[in-house]
């Protein structure tokens, strides 16, 4: 088995230009049938998704559907590799201009069959898919930025065939990414060069278009140190704007920018609702500035980083119009935009929010037979890590509630996704409360369960996942102590009154009673650690994105502000288990939750 990584030079900022000429991977040779003759407009169609975490089956629970209606009841199952490339397929029949390109977090917070190698598995994926060009997003950068150059040039890692719960290559080699990842403002401090191209041009038998990739300038405060060491993360603005002229130097008029940074649409509205349905983007959404102050030479913006879908028009400095568009997050939409591309001035006509769509990637098409064939590949591999023994228990560990509403199981996860390091960006506060739907706790860690023949109490990495199966996503959040108030009385109110209450499981030192009589949480009980929550402070809570976005009627969970996604949730619980102090994991007294008449 080969364990070689092959070097990629980065492009110096001085001769951005003359090195970007020379990097091969920067131009793409056109497939397209000819012009006719004559012919001074056509259409080219430009194919985009984002965030696609390594979602290579189709996502469970909420990470697998998308509200399509007024209501937040109504939505649709969608997503899974399998279906987006057989959409993106069908979309390009009849379109012999066409492109497929990303803005960011291809890979990173990646279910186990992608992330047990190395995400490994999604490259081949999205090769065999058709991108042809995407930017880094933060979570590129999660096991650093030499991970993500070998990701782009191929080469296996000598991790010990398994260790940590990974093992890369186990089929003895891995090619890397025909696509090109774009990383136009992340510079190597050392020399001063960019880690990755800053952009790639598509030629359509010489109508050429640009493409400028960039991740949010401030990925190093939302990832490890030791992810984003030696390396500066530029201004996003600054950066594409100095772009500019080298492409017109090339002869490339058309430019669109891939960014991963994003905007925020009302809550509990379809997919397709904002901007082209009436809708608007929050004032405070990131990409507003973004958008506005980049060059007006710059055509069209897709964006991504906040698992939002929208099609919207944002007027740049002279107060024209300019597309902007995000295809939600893990494969459950792509969003078509068809351009006008002028000969005369080689330049594309900039499109409006009536030439761009997002779709829904669908599960009642036929799935694509290369990516189903893929994925029974990366099953049949990943068996051996879903075997491996991660903990100990020293009893059965279960979901049943007390009276008052608290579970062993539901102790021990919140506990987990406290301690879970992958919610705290560098330098930014921990979270000190934790928050668990019942629902997703989908079966009891039992004692004598042996599949793979291992001893009484010993718990594999599947028996974890089969807890947990739906990989949310982990996100830190602050709430004020009357919106920690106002989660705890929506559990058995509204809603979830009566029959359909549903308690919230809580970690170590978070406290509180509530009355059978008022269905309230008394007042004045909750408290972090024996210090009773003020109601106009504000707390780092932590949850799963679920629950994030008003899921199980908890609507105050919306109002949070500062939120960051971290990694998923059953990495938190299976790490928390493998911890030495955890070994023999037994419950402790249900103390956190307690209820009054």
């Amino acid at each position: 088995m080969s364990r070689s990584t092959r070097r990629i030079a980065g492009v110096g900022i001085a001769g951005i230009c003359a090195a970007a000429l020379a990097a091969p991977a920067l131009a793409a040779p056109s497939a397209a049938a000819p012009d006719a003759p004559g012919k001074t407009q056509f259409k080219i169609q430009i194919l985009s998704f984002n965030d696609f975490h390594g979602n290579l089956e189709p996502p469970s629970g909420s990470s697998g559907r998308i509200q399509t209606g007024p209501a937040s009841t109504q939505t649709t199952d969608v997503g899974g590799v399998e279906y987006l490339a057989a959409h993106l397929k069908a979309a390009r029949v009849g379109h012999d201009k066409t492109v497929t390109v990303a803005a960011g977090d291809m890979v990173g917070a990646s279910p186990l069959l992608s992330a047990a190698f190395h995400d490994e598995p999604t490259v081949e994926a999205l090769n065999s898919l058709g991108l042809e060009a995407t930017s880094v997003g933060n979570h590129e950068f999660d096991e650093g930025y030499k991970e993500l150059q070998r990701l782009q040039n191929g080469g296996c890692i000598d991790d010990g065939d398994g260790a940590n719960n990974q093992n890369s290559c186990p089929a003895g080699t891995f090619t890397g990414a025909k696509f090109q990842y774009l990383a136009a403002n992340v510079v190597e401090k050392a020399t001063g060069k960019t880690i990755l191209p800053p952009y790639w041009v598509k030629n359509f038998n010489g109508a050429k278009i640009g493409f400028i990739g960039m991740t949010l300038k401030d990925t190093p405060t939302i990832v490890t140190a030791s992810g984003v060491a030696g390396l500066q993360f530029n201004d996003e603005v600054e950066t594409a704007n100095a772009l500019v002229p080298v492409l017109k130097a090339q002869g490339v008029n058309a430019i669109v920018v891939l960014v991963h940074q994003g905007g925020t649409p009302p809550a509990n509205t379809p997919y397709d609702y904002t901007c082209k349905g009436g809708g608007t983007l929050s004032a405070d959404s990131p990409i507003i500035p973004i958008v506005k102050n980049l060059d007006p030479a710059i055509d069209m913006v897709i964006s991504g980083h906040t698992h939002q879908p929208y099609v919207c028009a944002i007027p740049d400095s002279n107060g024209v119009p300019r597309l902007v568009t995000s295809a939600s997050s893990f494969g459950r939409l792509y969003n078509d935009t068809e351009v006008t591309y002028d000969r005369r001035t080689s330049d594309i006509v900039r499109p409006t929010e009536a030439d761009s769509v997002n779709n829904l990637v669908t599960r009642t098409i036929a799935p694509d037979t290369a990516q189903t064939a893929l994925i029974a590949k990366y099953k049949d591999l990943v068996k051996a890590i879903a075997s491996k023994i991660i903990g100990t228990i020293s009893t059965d560990i279960v979901r049943t509630q007390s009276a008052a509403g608290e579970s062993p199981l539901g102790d021990l996860i919140a506990d987990a996704q406290l301690a879970d390091t992958s919610v705290v960006p560098s330098g930014q506060t921990a979270p000190v409360v934790a928050f668990m739907n019942p629902g997703g706790i989908r079966t009891d860690l039992t004692y004598a369960s042996s599949k793979y023949g291992e001893a009484p109490g010993a718990i594999t990495y599947e028996e974890a996942f089969n807890v947990q199966p739906f990989n949310n996503y982990l996100v830190s959040m602050n709430l004020t102590g009357q919106q920690i108030y106002d989660v705890l009385n929506q559990q058995r109110t509204g809603k979830n009154a009566g029959s359909a209450a549903k308690m919230l499981q809580v970690n170590k030192g978070f406290t509180y009673t509530w009355s059978t009589a008022t269905q309230q949480v008394v007042d004045g009980t909750v408290a972090i650690n024996g210090t009773p929550v003020s109601k106009t402070a504000s707390y780092r809570i932590v949850t799963n994105n679920f629950l994030s976005d008003g899921g199980d009627n908890f609507p105050a969970f919306q109002g949070g502000t500062a939120k960051y996604f971290g990694g998923l949730d059953i990495d938190a619980f299976a790490n928390y288990l493998s911890k030495p102090e955890n070994a023999n994991y037994a419950p402790a007294p249900a103390t956190r939750i307690s209820v009054v008449p």
